[in-house]
């Protein structure tokens, strides 16, 4: 087939298979005559495989979107069957999907589609199929996507706002000493657009080390803490500056996020990703499994980790401090169930910074209890009007599946 060729189907139940040399992420979107799905129950992908009349299946040599159209309910007017890259950063260019129709009964390949001169897409559409006459028909597309799967799925109407979140309660001031040797000096002013450092009483002191992970320094109830004696185990709330040897870290650093199903027989998909904000801790961009590179390269994602089985990171998110661009004062790193599974089912979850070039653990936070709750803020990093960055461990719950929903509790923290 040829883009805008269509075909029409000689039987009932079918499948697309998307092929390509690198992995995939394959989705089917069911939509009205309107071109918008009903609900986000109509996002057919890995962690929603099935909606009435299309399901979707995993494979090594390429994912499948399997359409019986008998069953595909009649205010549904086309189905369509979409690709993503997998890997971060990287764009279609070079690579030449191709999408195969076949017939699910017997195994005939009815047609096949590539789409040409593809370039700068991280995701695509790559066919169509639509009812037409009291039939259906197959259309070959090929449109694509600088914005990842997100952009598809908001063009088709799938709904990933979250309900807005409280207001964050106003700040108290701390209870005034009865009778201070003489008042602390005030800090010095904070220039516009820069962000303060933390203010506020001494953190407690961290938590004995997970099981498997040898003991780390962890910071004393006052001063500001730094990396010279090596790693900084956290606990909520507690703040270390990204300063060795008098020199603030600016090079790559990766935080790496992890967790463990509570029940080891079952599986659990959580999605990690961080928002940077401006000095008006307003979002300037965010980055996911959807989007994998934000801020010109500064900050990239792994990519999508369905099961959070095995040891090590579960998804990782690599920053080049040096490169954020000045605009940006704040990232704010979460993790969020978008399937709906609550972190009560989620055991042993953690976020750990390292240098991207060696390796070295230079902080790491340990979540420590568990709340019926979608979505959790693990960690901040704050530039400083110094130029140097802080990370404080957050640990906050909120409600929120995706991480647009992120968003305003995220800000609140900051």
């Amino acid at each position: 087939m040829t883009p805008g060729s269509n075909l029409p189907l000689s039987a009932a139940r079918v499948a697309v298979t998307v092929t390509a040399p690198v992995r995939l992420d394959v989705s089917g979107l069911l939509l009205t005559a309107g071109g918008t799905v009903r609900s986000d129950d109509d996002f057919v992908f890995y962690n929603q495989p099935t909606a009435p009349g299309v399901s979707h299946r995993a494979a090594a040599d390429g994912d499948t979107i399997t359409v019986d159209t008998a069953a595909v309910p009649p205010d549904v007017d086309k189905v369509v069957v979409t690709a993503s890259l997998d890997a971060p950063g990287t764009t279609f260019a070079g690579t030449e999907p191709t999408g195969t129709l076949t017939e699910v009964d017997g195994g005939a390949v009815l047609a096949t589609f590539t789409p040409p001169r593809l370039g700068p897409e991280t995701a695509l559409v790559v066919m169509e199929l639509y009812r037409r006459g009291g039939g259906w028909k197959v259309r070959a597309v090929g449109q694509g996507y600088a914005d990842g799967l997100a952009g598809i799925a908001t063009d088709f109407g799938v709904d990933v706002s979250e309900p807005a979140a409280p207001p964050a309660p106003a700040p108290q001031a701390p209870a005034a000493p009865a009778a201070p040797p003489a008042p602390p000096a005030p800090p010095a002013p904070v220039p516009p657009g820069q962000w303060a450092p933390p203010t506020g009483p001494p953190a407690p002191l961290a938590p004995p080390p997970a099981a498997g992970h040898p003991a780390a320094p962890a910071p004393p109830a006052t001063g500001k803490i730094n990396l010279d004696k090596g790693r900084v185990s956290l606990r909520k709330n507690q703040t270390v500056s990204l300063v060795k040897g008098g020199r603030p870290l600016l090079g790559s650093v990766l935080m790496g996020l992890g967790w463990e199903p509570a029940r080891r027989a079952r599986s659990i998909d959580l999605d990690a990703s961080v928002i940077a904000y401006g000095p008006d801790r307003g979002k300037v961009d965010n980055c996911y499994f959807g989007k994998l590179m934000i801020l010109d390269g500064a900050v990239q994602h792994s990519g999508d980790n369905l099961t959070g089985d095995g040891a090590g990171d579960d998804e990782a998110i690599t920053v080049h401090l040096g490169g954020i661009p000045p605009e940006v004062t704040g990232l704010v790193f979460t993790v969020n169930s978008f399937s709906g599974q609550k972190f009560s089912e989620v055991a042993q979850a953690y976020c750990r910074l390292t240098d991207a070039q060696t390796g070295e653990e230079l902080v790491r936070f340990d979540l420590t209890g568990a709340e019926p709750h979608t979505g959790v803020l693990m960690a901040k990093l704050v530039r400083q009007y110094s130029g140097e960055w802080e990370m404080t461990a957050l640990g906050s719950f909120v409600d929120a599946r995706t991480v647009r929903g992120m968003v305003k509790p995220g800000a609140a923290a900051l």
